[in-house]
C-alpha cells in the first residue's frame, strides 16, 4: 500500500490532477470490499473469552471477563450487565499518545466507544439468563488503521460467546437464548464522491461522509452514527451507505458463524 506524507498527497492518489477522475482505493480494493479479516480464538491464556482482530492493519484484542457481582443498580433484580472498555496502545497510531491513566482521565472519543460496544451487546443478549453476572469486554487496540470502533464491537461479540460456552461448561449458566442473533458492525463513508466500505485511516481522513453502522445477523439495525464532514449529503446517498453496510456486514457474520462451531449459547 502506498505511504503518505500528508493529506495533500492522499488526495493526488485519488484523483487526477483535476481532481475529478477516480483513481481508486489506495490498497486497491474495490468500492464494496473489505479488508482481509482474520479473528484468532483464544488469543489470551486467562480470559473466559478472547479474540486477536486483524482487519488490514488493525490489530485488536478483545478479552471477556466474567464477574459475579452486578453494577449496584442491579443488585436483587435476577439480571446480568454488559459493560465495555476501550483503549490504544500508545504507539497504535503513527504518532505516540500518551496514556489515558496518566493525564488522569479517559477522553471523550473513549467513553464514546466504551459506551458504543457496551450498548451493541446488550442489544443481542436476553440480560436476564446471565443471572446476577457482569460480563467486562476489553478492547485493547494495538495497531490502528481506521474502524477501531467497528472492528472491537465484533471482536466483542465473538469473545463474548466465547466467554458464554465457558461459563456453560463450568455449569455457571444452562444454553439456550442467552445470545439471541449474531452482531456485526463496519465504517462506511463518502471519499471523492464515491460510496466506500470498510475505511481505513487514509479513507477515513479525507472522507466527506463517515458512518459508523451496527447491525444484527438478521438486518435490524443496532446503531447509526453518520456525519456529513463537509457538505450535508443526501437521503439517498445514505440509503446507499446503509446497503453497502449491510452487505459487509453480511459477510462479517458468516465469519463469525464459521469461528463459533458450537453457534449461539
Amino acid at each position: 500500500m502506498p505511504k503518505f506524507n500528508n493529506f495533500q498527497e492522499l488526495g493526488n492518489f485519488y484523483f487526477h490532477r483535476d481532481r475529478e477522475t477516480w483513481r481508486g482505493r489506495p490498497d486497491r480494493r474495490q468500492p464494496d470490499e473489505l479488508r482481509p479479516v482474520e479473528i484468532h480464538l483464544n488469543y489470551l491464556q486467562y480470559a473466559e473469552g478472547s479474540v486477536l482482530v486483524e482487519a488490514g492493519n488493525n490489530r485488536i484484542v478483545c478479552a471477556a471477563s466474567v464477574e459475579n457481582k452486578v453494577p449496584p443498580f442491579l443488585r436483587n433484580s435476577g439480571q446480568g450487565w454488559i459493560t465495555a472498555e476501550y483503549a490504544m496502545l500508545p504507539r497504535a497510531t503513527t504518532t505516540r499518545s500518551s496514556r489515558e491513566s496518566i493525564r488522569g482521565q479517559v477522553g471523550g472519543r473513549t467513553h464514546e466507544i466504551q459506551r458504543l460496544v457496551g450498548r451493541a451487546l446488550r442489544s443481542v443478549v436476553n440480560l436476564e439468563k446471565l443471572g446476577e453476572r457482569t460480563i467486562i469486554i476489553d478492547c485493547d487496540v494495538i495497531q490502528a488503521d481506521g474502524g477501531t470502533r467497528t472492528w472491537s464491537i465484533t471482536g466483542a461479540f465473538v469473545a463474548l460467546v466465547e466467554a458464554l460456552w465457558n461459563c456453560i461448561d463450568r455449569g455457571m449458566l444452562s444454553a439456550g437464548g442467552i445470545v439471541e442473533d449474531y452482531l456485526g458492525a463496519i465504517s462506511v463513508g463518502v471519499v471523492g464522491g464515491k460510496e466506500l466500505l470498510d475505511l481505513s485511516f487514509e479513507e477515513d481522513s479525507i472522507a466527506q461522509v463517515d458512518m459508523n453502522v451496527v447491525m444484527t445477523g438478521g438486518g435490524k439495525m443496532v446503531e447509526i452514527q453518520g456525519t456529513a464532514e463537509g457538505s450535508p449529503f443526501s437521503r439517498e446517498t445514505l440509503n446507499h451507505l446503509l446497503d453497502l453496510a449491510q452487505k459487509g456486514i453480511g459477510e462479517i457474520v458468516a465469519l463469525e458463524k464459521k469461528l463459533l462451531k458450537r453457534g449461539l449459547p
